[in-house]
């Protein structure tokens, strides 16, 4: 299968022309989760993680979770860069 590279236009991104190893930026963006109204995430000292061919993602700090609307399970993912 052939893929034609698109240009992206003004104020548009590429995921690939994202680095590999991924780029870590600070950001002091509001980064908020809202699940049936209620805010699990609010935080504005998250980390923006550029890596080719995936769509942008935040890492947020701990303390800006309510870890009281999560539960836990057994899954583990693991990233060659970032763990």
């Amino acid at each position: 299968m052939n893929f034609k590279k698109e240009i992206p236009k003004e104020g548009q991104e590429s995921v690939w022309d994202y680095p590999r190893p991924p780029k870590l930026d600070p950001t002091n963006k509001q980064i908020r989760v809202i699940f049936e109204q209620i805010t699990i995430v609010d935080s504005t000292k998250s980390i923006r993680c550029l890596e080719t061919s995936h769509p942008p993602a935040y890492y947020v700090p701990f303390s800006d979770v309510k870890f009281e609307y999560l539960t836990d399970n057994k899954k583990r993912t693991y990233c060659e860069f970032k763990g």
